[in-house]
């Protein structure tokens, strides 16, 4: 059953393996509509299936908590076609999982696909940048990047409640 925008956003991260930006993504939101008293259903998948089951990257735990976020509870998972009904909106790490997205995506899907940072002015087209090869300090790169879109998204959000 697809949600009802108008009572309660739906959004899903997307990144390749959801243990890394699109957790933190997911991390950063919750935080931001949290802070704004706004009701979102909020979710993060990856396009790949390597990472199933698992938490988030240690290294990204660490980052979250650093910023007063708690994402060691979530559990990697992958994109399914389900997914293009269940939320309002998928916003995707970067080009290629957003082409994967589109690949599998539905005929008659439901879900707007987007890049995260095109909610960022200024930052359209850009991707999040994958920290998992890096040293700790991308984190908190990818940190700064999912935040700034999760203050987009609340205030869209706020916006459209009022």
């Amino acid at each position: 059953m697809r949600n009802d925008r108008k009572t309660r956003p739906a959004i899903l991260f997307l990144c390749l393996g959801n243990i890394c930006r699109s957790p933190l993504a997911e991390g950063a939101a919750r935080a931001a509509f949290a802070d704004a008293g706004i009701d979102a259903t909020l979710d993060s998948a990856g396009t790949g299936d390597w990472h199933v089951g698992r938490p988030p990257d240690a290294r990204a735990q660490a980052e979250a908590r650093r910023r007063g976020a708690d994402i060691g509870d979530l559990r990697a998972r992958q994109l399914t076609r389900d997914d293009f009904y269940r939320f309002d909106l998928i916003l995707a790490a970067d080009d290629t999982n957003l082409r994967d997205a589109r690949a599998i995506a539905p005929a008659d899907a439901t879900a707007r696909l987007r890049l995260m940072l095109d909610l960022v002015r200024g930052r359209e087209g850009d991707s999040v940048a994958d920290p998992y090869y890096g040293d700790e300090g991308g984190f908190g790169v990818t940190w700064d990047d999912v935040s700034a879109v999760a203050a987009a998204l609340v205030t869209d959000a706020s916006a459209s409640s009022g």
